[in-house]
């Protein structure tokens, strides 16, 4: 489908990222809005690769609003320090209100925070069928708990640690979703079989030469015998996850164990 049939104008390649977000809403097409006090981060990595020619192909689209626009006073003012005493500064609900409520929100609103649940691809896949997902991105010591109640909005981590802000878990999550969109990836049938699809890693992968500094590509993928090499990569990946990722392992067998 064309990109003018979303009646927006075409996006040419600009030195500047920032350029490929357009200033138009393409209807109808899968949306990450992102609230953040950096707008200018974006689309940073996204504007690159396979994620930034899907954006210029009109195959998703991203919009930014800069919470800072909701500041208070002469100074812009968007934090205030903790009720109660302790260090840094939190992010005010009335100005997040006002943020929230400036453009409809798109698809499920999420709170970039190391206290939610843990991002994966099952979250990824879940997001990539609905119609996008807006993101809260934080900064200093977090938001006001009352506007993440009053929205009823869902945190999500990307693991246990904590960075300077959302703006980068916010990426990763675009990045990880938008590569699962139709028409995205060259070989859709790539998605499913990398690490986490099926519950385990991935097998590991060869190309040439076939042999390189005294290691050889396993005879098995030179056989032909697409069974028997099916076998094997289902063989290595169950091997992989039982080492690296207890974890997953023992999620993949109690869902084997379901399903008989």
């Amino acid at each position: 489908m064309a990109i003018r049939s979303h009646g927006r104008k075409s996006i040419a390649v600009s030195a500047k990222p920032r350029d490929l977000m357009g200033e138009s809403e393409l209807i109808g097409v899968w949306t990450a809005r992102i609230l953040t006090l950096y707008p200018d981060m974006f689309p940073g990595i996204l504007g690159h690769s396979l994620t930034g020619r899907a954006l210029r192909e009109g195959k998703w689209q991203l919009d930014t609003t800069n919470i800072r626009d909701f500041g208070l006073g002469k100074h812009r003012a968007v934090d205030d320090t903790p009720t109660g005493g302790g260090a840094g500064m939190v992010l005010r609900a009335d100005v997040l209100d006002e943020a929230i409520r400036a453009r409809p929100v798109t698809g499920p609103l999420i709170y970039l925070s190391p206290r939610g649940r843990r991002f994966d691809q099952a979250m990824a896949r879940h997001f990539a069928a609905g119609p996008g997902v807006t993101l809260l991105c934080g900064r200093f010591e977090g938001v006001d708990q009352r506007v993440l109640d009053a929205h009823n909005i869902f945190e999500v981590s990307l693991g246990d640690f904590v960075l300077t802000g959302g703006e980068i878990a916010a990426q990763a999550i675009i990045d990880a979703t938008v590569r699962l969109l139709p028409g995205v990836l060259g070989n859709a049938a790539s998605t499913e079989e990398e690490s986490h699809s099926a519950g385990l890693l991935e097998h590991p992968q060869y190309t040439q030469p076939r042999a390189w500094q005294g290691r050889s590509v396993p005879d098995v993928l030179l056989s032909g015998n697409h069974g028997e090499i099916e076998k094997w990569r289902r063989a290595q990946a169950e091997a992989l996850t039982q080492e690296r990722r207890p974890d997953m392992w023992a999620a993949h067998q109690a869902a084997q164990s379901d399903k008989t």
